[in-house]
This record gives structure tokens, C-alpha cells and sequence, in this order.
């Protein structure tokens, strides 16, 4: 009974924090599968962490208090940031809100193996202990990586760039926050309290902020969306900037290549309406059912991406006003 307790109150709060953090995303653009997914990277990542710990502790003959205090957090956010990262880089994060919540449930996986592995290694009856490894170590987890997710993924849509560099700033954020919260500056009681007022109010400001930037990106978004769907529509396109653009394309590409261009701009708008639509009606709470024919238009962007090649879709780029947010809507769709 004693250790079903301990096992409780240690890792049922991240649990509750990563359910509340759901809950809270109006839009609900996070599956319960990458949630999933993303709770057994956490696992991965903390049974890695925990070997590597232990060669890199004998290896540089430290003891553990030294270890966990200066070279344990650095290892473990490096370890924890693997997956979030690759999701950043393969555009399957849109938004702030979403990065904190992939990032969150990374952190609940590592906390679970964590707190299972003392568990077995700590003897002690001392409830409190345990209260504290569950409101302030595990929450501490989850909220190093989510606040990593957030730094990293506003950085890459301002500089429209997933290249290392973008990672850094929110990666030395989770180490000084981990490595403050092991130095033990605070009673472990304080920190816990700390932990426990700081990141809820910095998740409230983030999904306040998220939302914002959600809606007008709908807005101004769709608005273009359509006019530009709307003149290609009316097959008065050559008389357009648009068409005076693609028409200049000529000189440079084949006459067909030049059509599927066309093709490809036309369905990729097409996508993209119907992505922000469909965010529309999901923060609206209807229930969205899957639609075939979306499957049909993604297969056919695919092959004429093939068709007009790396350098054409580069030329029309100017076009579909792209960014990674775009781009993510088009994985949205194909979930």
C-alpha cells in the first residue's frame, strides 16, 4: 500500500498537469496519439539518460550530488529535446500551445521512468518526499521541455528557419531552469511551490498569446487564400499579376511544367482554405469527419511537386506566401 502511495503522489500531478493542458487548447490540434507517441520518447530518452548518466559518472569520477547539480541537466534536456526538435524540423508543430503540449508529455514519459527507477533505489517512507519528486521534480520535467518547445518553435516561425542555431536559446533556457532547480538555491518545498505558481502562469500567457496569433493567422490567411483561389477560378488569370508572373516563367520552364504550376498553386490553395476551415469548425466543436477527397488533392500535390521539381516550386513560392505554419497546415490535413 506504502508503495502504490509513493508511486501516486510522484507521478499522478505531471499526469493531471498534461490532461489540464489539453483541455485547455481550444483547438485541439494535439492527437491523443502523438501524445502518446511523445510520452514513450520521454520513456526512450530518461532510460538513455539514466545509463549514460551512470557511465558518464564513473567516467569523470564525480559523486552523484555534484553530477545531478552540473552535468545531469544538461544531458537529460539534451536527451529530452531529441523528439521535440525533430517535430519542429518535419513541420508537425504549428503553434506555441502545441509545442507545449508535445513537449509536456516528453517531460511525463522521462518523470515516469525517473520515478519508478528511485522508487527501487530510494528506501525512504517519507511521504513527502514523494509529494515533492511528483509537484516538483516531474512537473519540473515536463515543464523544461514544454518551455523549450515554445521558445524553439517561435523562433523557427519568426525566422522561418529550422537550422540548429534556432534551437539553442530554448535549450540553455531548460538547462539554467533544471540546473536552478537541482543547485537547491530554495528549501525543496519552496521550489516546488515555485514550480508550481511560475510555469501554470506562463501557460496561461502562452495559450492566451497562441490563440491570438491562431485567429489571425486564420483571418489574414484565409482572406488571401481565397482571392487568390478566386482569380485563378475565374480563368481570367492571364490577365493578372499572377498570370504576367507565370507567364514570365516561360522562358525559363516548359510550357507543361509551366501548367502544372498553375495546377499546384491552384490545389494547394484549395488545401490550404479547407485546413483553416476545418480549424475554424474544431474550435467551433463541431466533430470533423475524414474527407476523401482531401487524400486525393494530397497525392496529387505530391505528384505535381515531383513534376514542376525542387526549382519550380521554388519560383512560385512568392505565390503561396509560405511559411513552416503553411506547410504544417498540409500535415494537418493529412492526419
Amino acid at each position: 500500500m506504502i508503495e502504490f502511495t509513493k508511486f501516486s503522489v510522484s507521478i499522478i500531478p505531471v499526469f493531471v498537469f498534461l490532461i489540464a493542458l489539453v483541455i485547455l487548447d481550444s483547438y485541439k490540434l494535439v492527437s491523443l496519439r502523438s501524445i502518446f507517441i511523445c510520452i514513450i520518447a520521454g520513456l526512450f530518452s530518461a532510460i538513455i539518460s539514466l545509463m549514460f548518466n551512470s557511465w558518464l559518472i564513473g567516467w569523470l569520477s564525480l559523486n552523484v550530488n555534484d553530477f545531478s547539480r552540473f552535468f545531469a541537466p544538461a544531458v537529460e534536456e539534451i536527451l529530452k529535446s531529441f523528439y521535440l526538435v525533430y517535430l519542429i524540423r518535419a513541420r508537425r508543430i504549428g503553434f506555441a500551445v502545441d509545442a507545449t503540449i508535445y513537449g509536456f508529455a516528453i517531460g511525463a514519459g522521462f518523470a515516469l521512468v525517473e520515478n519508478i527507477y528511485y522508487l527501487h533505489a530510494l528506501t525512504s517512507t517519507n511521504i513527502l518526499l514523494w509529494i515533492l519528486r511528483g509537484f516538483g521534480t516531474a512537473v519540473m520535467h515536463g515543464s523544461t521541455v514544454a518551455i523549450m518547445g515554445m521558445i524553439s518553435n517561435c523562433l523557427s516561425n519568426q525566422k522561418q528557419s529550422t537550422k540548429t542555431f534556432i534551437f539553442f536559446p530554448g535549450l540553455f533556457t531548460a538547462v539554467f531552469i533544471h540546473m536552478m532547480f537541482n543547485l537547491f538555491f530554495l528549501p525543496p518545498l519552496y521550489n516546488t511551490i515555485a514550480i508550481l505558481i511560475v510555469f501554470p502562469l506562463m501557460i496561461v500567457i502562452v495559450f492566451s498569446q497562441s490563440e491570438k496569433t491562431t485567429r489571425n493567422w486564420l483571418g489574414l490567411g484565409m482572406d488571401a487564400d481565397v482571392e487568390l483561389l478566386e482569380i485563378i477560378a475565374s480563368g481570367q488569370v492571364t490577365t493578372t499579376n499572377i498570370g504576367r508572373f507565370l507567364n514570365s516563367l516561360k522562358s525559363k520552364f516548359d510550357e507543361v511544367v509551366v501548367a502544372d504550376m498553375l495546377c499546384y498553386l491552384r490545389i494547394y490553395l484549395e488545401l490550404a482554405v479547407g485546413a483553416k476551415g476545418l480549424l475554424m469548425m474544431q474550435n467551433a466543436g463541431f466533430i470533423i469527419t475524414p474527407d476523401l477527397e482531401i487524400k486525393s488533392k494530397l497525392e496529387e500535390l505530391k505528384y505535381l511537386e515531383k513534376s514542376i521539381g525542387k526549382t519550380g516550386k521554388l519560383a512560385i513560392t512568392p505565390l503561396l506566401h509560405s511559411s513552416d505554419r503553411d506547410a504544417w497546415q498540409l500535415y494537418l490535413l493529412g492526419k
